[in-house]
């Protein structure tokens, strides 16, 4: 993988939330999203438009990234349902959204980016926020036992 770099591009100029983890070939961030607590974003790198343009083995890495944060979301978090998705409509930069769901959240159980349903339940909010420390820690434990070295 090349290690391009855009300027103009939100995610090669800025780290695109907290990191928690950091790989030569991507980084785990945090994103600071009111709404949804855990939500995290596992970035490449280097710019590149589509997974396709990564060779097959960047692309594993990635994916088993994917799949670490998904898990630690899961055993922190407990989320009726975890969302993945790599748009890049906006930001044409491969990135990954992994984001915890929940029956009560604003906009389940449509995708986060449609209109919401309902209004944000402030105490359910408060107690993610709460679990926010642990999945710090999730994430990087499972990282680690995935083989993804820092």
């Amino acid at each position: 993988m090349s290690a391009s770099v855009v300027p103009a591009c939100e995610l090669c100029a800025g780290d695109g939330g907290e990191v928690l983890w950091q790989h030569p070939a991507f980084r785990v961030v945090l994103v600071d999203e009111a709404d949804y607590p855990g939500f995290c974003r596992v970035i490449c790198h280097a710019h590149v438009k589509e997974m396709t343009d990564l060779a097959p083995a960047q692309r594993t890495l990635l994916a088993n990234a994917v799949w670490a944060v998904e898990a630690a979301q899961r055993e922190v978090m407990q989320p009726e349902k975890v969302n993945l998705a790599t748009l890049g409509n906006m930001t044409p930069h491969v990135h990954w959204h992994v984001i915890p769901r929940f029956t009560d959240d604003r906009h389940f159980p449509s995708p986060v980016w449609a209109e919401p349903r309902r209004a944000a339940d402030e105490g359910s909010l408060a107690a993610r926020r709460a679990l926010l420390p642990q999945l710090r820690q999730a994430v990087r434990r499972h990282l680690d036992a995935a083989g993804l070295t820092a």
